[in-house]
């Protein structure tokens, strides 16, 4: 180890009768935040949080807890794992002191992730910029975009966390929604915005849609940073954002999208009847034709919506109707999915003719007609 002047010590690598140096992996992230200017940025903007006398830099505790985390760790308490290796990560703060630095940030929440993002979107730019031809927006155009992936995921929480609510696959924990940078084959997704969700929060919430993309959209580096990028970057996801507020405002952001959506009775008709011609290969990630896949487009289909105060239409198959559809018969009954309106009254029937009232039979009584019954 050689003295530094950064945030982590300065190694080097030798022959001599050490001891193995356990998490020798994270090294590289280590020096990677310290070369891209990572840890100078969060200390910049995380002074405002700094504790007067305080001996250990926020950014600094932030650095080492996502170090923690890329090793294996899932709560703060694991920052133990880098505090054993002080020769290779430098003073790390103790358990107490990580408490109290995150008691202090959540009290004004929204400014301290505001100031986490600036300095992340200002390290993002320095290295796409470094990276040259490397860098993910690179010749980015209409032809070909930046893609950002969004998606949520469940995570389990073991026990009473806040936020944390059952989830719709009979779980308990959080639902988070992220967006990643798609790197293409040469490298893997670039996490850029993430939101903490309740674990009941609905998969296909268009403001939560919203808001991942626009912390996604200003983390990427931008010569005019009150434009808009319109064409050159494409929003990918699944069916979760198919909904028409979310593919609303991003035709008022103009910005490109491929948002999946869940074919319903009407659509699949309508597929049936588009010719072989009107349909080519679909591609996959490298440009070749995927087996089985192939794609077209349906410019005429508009999805029916609901208005505020409509009634609701039915619009699902009855068992019996489904279960033969599969078979491959048609059946014995018309499904409708609207409610015909009726052109006359059916007449009514007219009332039965009611039965006689039955009476006991005297002779199961136990006396006769012409006898009076026992007082």
């Amino acid at each position: 180890m050689l003295k530094s002047t950064g945030t982590y010590p300065s190694l080097i690598v030798d022959t001599t009768a050490q001891r193995a140096v356990s998490h020798a992996g994270a090294v590289l992230l280590a020096a990677t935040a310290s070369r891209i200017g990572l840890d100078r940025e969060l200390s910049t903007a995380l002074a405002p949080w700094m504790r007067p006398l305080a001996v250990h830099n926020p950014g600094k505790i932030l650095l080492d807890l996502a170090i923690a985390v890329a090793i294996g760790g899932d709560c703060l308490a694991d920052i133990a794992q880098v505090r054993s290796e002080p020769g290779v990560f430098g003073h790390v703060a103790s358990d107490p002191t990580v408490s109290r630095l995150f008691d202090t940030l959540a009290a004004d929440a929204p400014a301290a992730l505001a100031a986490i993002n600036t300095a992340r979107a200002a390290v993002r730019a320095r290295v796409w910029d470094l990276a040259g031809t490397d860098a993910p927006n690179h010749g980015a155009s209409a032809n070909d975009p930046l893609i950002i992936d969004l998606d949520a995921t469940l995570i389990t929480a073991h026990s009473e966390k806040e936020l944390a609510a059952a989830t719709f696959k009979r779980g308990f924990g959080h639902h988070p929604i992220g967006a990643w940078v798609d790197h293409g084959t040469g490298g893997t997704g670039e996490p850029v915005a993430m939101i903490l969700r309740k674990g009941n929060a609905g998969s296909n919430t268009a403001a939560d849609h919203i808001e991942v993309t626009k912390m996604a959209l200003r983390q990427l580096p931008s010569a005019d940073p009150c434009g808009r990028p319109g064409r050159k970057v494409l929003i990918r996801t699944d069916g979760a954002g198919g909904t028409h507020e979310f593919l609303s405002w991003l035709t008022t952001q103009r910005l490109a999208y491929s948002i999946g959506f869940t074919l319903n009775l009407d659509m699949v008709a309508k597929l049936e009847t588009i010719p072989a011609s009107a349909w080519t290969p679909a591609y996959d990630a490298d440009r070749r034709p995927r087996d089985g896949a192939w794609v077209t487009e349906m410019r005429p289909v508009r999805l029916a919506r609901r208005d505020a105060g409509d009634r609701p239409r039915r619009t699902t198959t009855p068992r019996r109707a489904t279960a033969i559809h599969r078979l491959g018969r048609q059946p014995a009954h018309s499904v409708h999915h609207e409610h015909q309106t009726r052109t006359a009254r059916r007449p009514r029937t007219p009332a039965p003719t009611p039965r006689p009232v039955r009476r006991p039979d005297p002779e199961h009584e136990g006396h006769r007609l012409e006898k009076p019954s026992p007082a």
